[in-house]
């Protein structure tokens, strides 16, 4: 399909290349500093004007009407930022102004990834609003290549990136291991209730940020280099390269890659998926772009930004310089944009199609520019499913005593609110990681478990998404088994 598009215009780009180096009319405005190591900033998906920035070690912050304030926390406990690890990025759910659900990437004192959600109720999240939507991915070799983008799809899914496991040349052998999570693209349908995310694609070596053009829907992929290249991937809609492999640890861009992973030997029958785009570490001469790690960023869209719009946006962390290129001639566009942000770690979009950039250093920016000529139009070539808009759902959960006598049965009852339409759906009993058994909801719209209490047990219980509520998990429920008494 990209090819398609080259060929019908690749003419009218040409007669728009502009020279490599040239400084442009972007500017920089400041919308908040003094943040601690910020790493990723979006925004309220129905108010552009309320943003959240990211802070590495834990903290979200809302910013609005020119104030900052604390806006939700991952407690302590749960969280490392050591090495590349932390809070990584969030994504607001699409009905976030409705039901406050938004999920997180950070990683534990164990290295392992978390996917996770919270509620917000106003301007805050209690942190007791905190869980995991899947099984945590272990990461326990080393401290680098987490990845950790979140992105709601153009369908509704939401699509997480992992690294591959950290160290050189992909020495645990993950990326091109189809039962690894980690080297991957992973995507959870209707998140909410804990399930196993889909191996989306794979071959990646630490996709530290990617997007979806809010025009086409298509995938555009930040892939972190090793030591010759840095790379972006594409993915048009509506498939958005599911079952694609990038070629990572077999290849790193267009060349031969270290290649220690034993399916080197059996690469696919269509072959890896070239990047779109890449540059080298060393400086190639005539302004062109050279860094260390690429910082992905996002498709402009939004009109206020003049000659960008249509152009893909990226930076590098070295340089920190900031790049656009026409995505349907890259090589032949690729130019500086003659701004420099210390500390580049990232490119953010909020609701209206404005972009932003953070400064590991504090600060995020605003990108403007006083206008120019953009790239030439391209019509969409696929129109974003329209978000179903779901009312939220509770489901609570008791029990008759907390205490039962071991290896006898206790009564676990679990209802659900608003009941109206909901009689017969399943609701699931969960053990820690375990399913105990699914039972349906009576017209009261409640079920009764009755689990053997062996040891000190935590129960949760879930309820499904259907055509009118989003599902919805439970608090935790802690039963503690306990001797009979005997005569003496």
């Amino acid at each position: 399909m990209l090819r398609v598009l080259l060929k019908l215009i690749a003419g009218a780009i040409l007669s728009l290349s502009v020279a490599t180096g040239t400084a442009h009319a972007l500017t920089l405005q400041q919308i908040g500093g003094g943040f601690e190591e910020p790493v990723y900033v979006t925004s309220d998906p129905g108010n552009p004007e309320r943003l959240f920035v990211v802070e590495r070690g834990g903290a979200v912050m809302l910013v609005q009407n020119g104030t900052v304030k604390p806006f939700a926390a991952i407690p302590s406990s749960a969280i490392s930022s050591a090495g590349e690890g932390g809070l990584l990025s969030i994504a607001m759910s699409p009905d976030f102004d409705l039901s406050g659900r938004f999920f997180l990437d950070y990683t534990d004192t164990a290295g392992q990834i978390h996917v996770a959600e919270m509620v917000a109720a106003g301007d805050s999240a209690p942190s007791s609003s905190l869980h995991d939507v899947m099984p945590s991915i272990p990461h326990p070799e080393d401290s680098n290549h987490y990845a950790g983008q979140l992105q709601f799809g153009p369908e509704g899914a939401l699509f997480i990136s992992t690294g591959d496991g950290g160290g050189a040349d992909d020495e645990h052998h993950n990326s091109q291991d189809e039962t690894s999570e980690l080297g991957k693209i992973l995507r959870l349908p209707a998140p909410g209730a804990p399930k196993q995310p889909e191996i989306w694609s794979l071959g990646l070596r630490n996709p530290f940020r990617f997007s979806f053009d809010r025009t086409t829907g298509d995938l555009w992929i930040g892939d972190v280099g090793q030591g010759k290249r840095e790379e972006v991937d594409y993915a048009a809609a509506p498939t958005l390269g599911q079952g694609d492999n990038y070629g990572w640890n077999c290849m790193e861009g267009a060349l031969p890659g270290p290649a220690t992973d034993p399916e080197c030997a059996f690469p696919p029958a269509g072959g890896y998926v070239k990047p779109l785009f890449e540059y080298p570490h060393a400086y190639p001469g005539n302004g062109g772009a050279f860094g260390c790690a690429i910082i992905g960023g996002y498709v402009a869209r939004n009109a206020g930004l003049g000659e960008l719009y249509g152009r893909y946006v990226y930076g590098d962390l070295c340089q920190g310089q900031i790049r656009s290129f026409c995505p349907v001639s890259p090589a032949a566009t690729d130019r500086s944009e003659g701004i420099h942000v210390d500390d580049l770690n990232s490119f953010g979009e909020d609701s209206a199609g404005r972009l932003y950039a953070v400064s590991g250093n504090g600060s995020v920016y605003r990108l403007g520019s006083s206008g120019g000529a953009s790239c030439p139009t391209v019509a969409p070539i696929y129109t974003p499913i329209a978000q179903k808009v779901l009312a939220p759902s509770i489901i609570g959960i008791r029990a008759v005593s907390r205490k039962v006598r071991r290896h006898r049965r206790g009564l676990v009852t679990a209802w659900v609110t608003p009941c109206s339409g909901r009689r017969g759906d399943p609701v699931t009993l969960w053990r820690g990681r375990r399913n105990m058994g699914t039972r349906y909801l009576d017209r009261a719209c409640s079920v009764r478990f009755r689990p053997r209490i062996d040891r000190r047990s935590s129960f949760r219980a879930t309820v499904r998404e259907n055509a009118s509520y989003l599902p919805a998990i439970s608090r935790k429920l802690t039963i503690k088994p306990v001797h009979r008494n005997r005569r003496h």
